[in-house]
């Protein structure tokens, strides 16, 4: 079990700190839910992360991936408001939660159905 927590990046003046790997997302513009599994530079369309040279591969089931800019992300929560993720433990996903809400305004946190 991977409990580090993400190492931020420098993006020009800001320091960006990217969706951790196994949290469950809502592409804002199809409304397919799905894991977010790393990182790639090799983009697809206009949109990037704040980075300015990366997208997040969102594994959305058999038979693969899609990318995708965190712009377009919604993070997933469960019924305790906390942030939905892969095999993890409920102290690191309440640690990640808190370190979520930090950097995203409210309306990009939505209940999972």
């Amino acid at each position: 079990m991977n409990e580090s927590k993400p190492a931020p990046v420098q993006t020009g003046k800001t320091k960006w700190v990217r969706i951790p790997d196994g949290t469950k997302v809502r592409n804002r513009l199809d409304g397919q839910d799905g894991v977010i599994d790393g990182l790639t530079e090799i983009v697809t369309g206009s949109n990037r992360n704040p980075d300015g040279r990366t997208q997040y591969r969102v594994n959305v089931g058999t038979p693969g991936r899609k990318l995708a800019a965190e712009e377009e992300l919604l993070i997933l929560t469960g019924p305790d408001g906390l942030v939905l993720m892969d095999r993890q433990n409920v102290e690191y996903r309440r640690s990640i939660t808190a370190q979520l809400h930090g950097l995203f305004k409210d309306d990009r946190f939505v209940a999972a159905s």
